[in-house]
């Protein structure tokens, strides 16, 4: 089903990542050129372009970079006598919180601090706005004293106080207690207020509408939507990680109406509450196009859904922007212009392995090239390449479209993974038949795709013959740049990713802090691990010979393969990101640091190609 659009709240209104609220004159905002914040020049050139946009001066200001909206805020409000405040890991008196309702604090744009002797102290965006004051000293019958701040602090305080959508789910209760039904909190999943139809009422579009919001706001690629027994979760995945998101106490009793409102959205049949269910929402958020990926399935304590994030209008990303290192890039830039033969990425679910084969297949998306696809689902939009979604329902199988897809004359094949016995056995044939390959398998490392493919029932000289190369890569969170530190981690932590054994007492070490930029979590974007074996002869010939996994590991090393936390350990000492990151994503298996120590002894020439990033 598709949707318009999910309106944003007017709290969703951004300049960059700010929203200035507060409406000044020239004179107060003279204070910035008094302290030293702005040019002269600039104030000048900023004014016009107020007088002519309409724009306040201060949004101004901020969006054309003349000034910080920190420094501005706090000048404007010692020029005027007022305290101005941060709320960041700030938490109000609960006095202040239980005086202050959540439909109070949305509609009028704040948030209470604190509450004492009948003085009520509120952070506002605009504290010359006496109208909105003068309303909510009248409604509370208590004095307000305004306290600066910006509104984009205010909102996302406001979501840690109330939670996501506490006003609107503050006029649910209100709704359902003038209808009489005011009893205890019913946690029983089975209960039904009729959810049906109020998975339609406007309440509950708007919660849902601000849930999505949220998620856009915090760059999650994931939202998760999960009954417990006496609440209800929702998570956000945000750079791989998931972080729970502030929810208001009544949220569990309205759980079904929410699940439903999403079924209703993806088109889904809200009525089967006992089998999974797949369905997709289109959506326009910040003018631009998205595809929300909807799953539902039956819990104890009822439907859970996971709703998948997906821009229909996202650049697709080059290998420079995965992480490739140059070394990297060139094997990898060989390997896709072998004329046939198969190229495999591996990794565990969700480690980027999609996103490498778009980025590989765009390096190679030229006019005199037919390039077909055969995805589940399409997660981009590749313009002159032929993609197909496959639908098991009317068996449309990966291993179906592959068995007619050579009539297409094909020169370049991407299927989206090979998931059994019959669909790696044609993707054989079909690199054995003069055609490259690309496609993906769950492995824990490069070597073991050779295995994996073995298990499958693929006879090891097939292997050999058809396999170009195979790429096995994780992905770690990168530090922001606004606000890493530099620090001095464990000796014995260092020593784990430190694989070649360097001296580190000059090399700089960083962890996360957290600030506005990354929303406080330190992190900031993914760059991928990356650990490459180039299929080479003496390679072809151990795996006719059914060697191990770590005799092949051994060898690939030997020409070139430099193992995945040998990449992680690159990037620390990049200032890319933490150790903890690398030793969270990858795993000390059984060929550790000394093994590869002892590779690249042997093997001076390697070590030389691998440190200088030759390919």
């Amino acid at each position: 089903m598709s949707t318009d659009f999910i309106e944003e709240s007017p709290a969703a209104e951004t300049t960059g990542n700010t929203r200035l609220n507060v409406r000044l004159d020239s004179e107060r905002y003279s204070a910035l050129i008094e302290r030293g914040l702005v040019d002269p020049d600039n104030f000048e050139m900023a004014v016009r372009e107020s007088h002519q946009t309409g724009e306040d001066l201060g949004r101004v200001l901020v969006k054309l970079g003349l000034c910080d909206e920190e420094d501005m805020l706090e000048a404007i409000a010692a020029s005027m006598g007022i305290h101005y405040m941060k709320l960041t890991g700030f938490t109000p008196a609960p006095d202040a919180l239980k005086l202050v309702p959540a439909k109070i604090a949305e509609h009028y744009n704040l948030v209470p601090v604190s509450y004492e002797d009948g003085l009520l102290k509120v952070a506002i965006d605009d504290p010359l706005d006496m109208h909105t004051i003068d309303e909510v000293r009248r409604i509370l019958g208590v004095e307000v004293e305004p306290i600066v701040c910006s509104g984009a602090e205010i909102d996302k305080a406001r979501n840690r106080f109330y939670g996501i959508g506490g006003a609107t789910m503050m006029s649910l209760e209100e709704e359902r207690e003038a209808a009489g039904d005011g009893g205890d909190l019913i946690v029983d999943a089975n209960f039904d207020i009729d959810e049906d139809s109020a998975a339609e009422d406007a309440t509950i579009v708007r919660f849902v509408n601000q849930v999505i919001q949220e998620a856009f706001r915090d760059r999650a690629t994931d939202i998760h939507v999960e009954p417990m027994e006496k609440d209800l979760r929702i998570r956000y995945r945000i750079d791989g990680m998931l972080y729970e998101a502030p929810v208001p106490p009544a949220i569990k009793r309205y759980q079904q109406a929410i699940i439903s409102r999403v079924k209703i959205m993806a088109d889904l049949n809200i009525a089967e509450r006992r089998l999974p269910q797949d369905g997709k929402i289109m959506i326009k958020m910040h003018s631009k196009e998205f595809d929300l990926r909807v799953s539902t399935v039956p819990t104890p304590h009822g439907e859970s859904s996971a709703i998948r994030i997906l821009s229909r209008d996202s650049e697709l990303c080059t290998l420079d922007k995965l992480g490739f290192s140059p070394y990297h890039k060139a094997i990898m830039r060989e390997m896709i212009l072998k004329p046939h033969g198969i190229v495999l990425i591996t990794g565990p679910t969700g480690s980027g392995k999609s996103t490498t084969l778009y980025a590989s297949l765009s390096e190679i998306n030229q006019a005199d090239k037919k390039i077909i696809t055969i995805e589940d689902p399409i997660e981009y939009r590749i313009p002159g390449v032929t993609q197909i979604q496959v639908n098991p329902s009317i068996d449309l199988t990966f291993a179906r479209v592959l068995r007619t897809i050579l009539r297409q004359d094909p020169d370049v094949i991407m299927v989206g993974e090979t998931r059994d016995a019959e669909t790696a056995k044609i993707t054989i044939q079909t690199a054995l038949t003069g055609h490259l390959v690309f496609s993906t398998l769950h492995t824990n490392d490069a070597p073991g795709a050779v295995t994996r493919l073995e298990d499958m029932g693929i006879e090891p000289f097939l292997i050999a013959s058809s396999v170009e190369g195979i790429l096995a890569q994780r992905l770690v969170r990168v530090l922001c740049t606004q606000c890493k530190s530099v620090y001095k981690p464990d000796a014995d932590l260092v020593k784990q990713v430190n694989v070649l054994g360097e001296d580190v007492s000059e090399q700089k070490f960083y962890k996360p802090v957290g600030c506005e930029s990354c929303r406080y979590t330190g992190f900031r974007g993914r760059t991928a691990l990356l650990e490459m074996a180039h299929m080479t002869e003496p390679l072809r010939r151990l795996i006719v010979a059914g060697a191990s996994a770590n005799e092949i590991k051994r060898l690939a090393m030997q020409h070139g393969m430099r193992p995945v936390r040998w990449d992680g350990w690159d990037k620390i000492k990049q200032g890319m990101t933490t150790i903890e990151e690398v030793m969270r994503v990858t795993m000390e298996d059984e060929f550790g640091n000394e093994e590869i120590r002892e590779v690249v002894a042997a093997n001076p020439e390697v070590e030389k190609l691998m440190k200088e990033g030759k390919g």
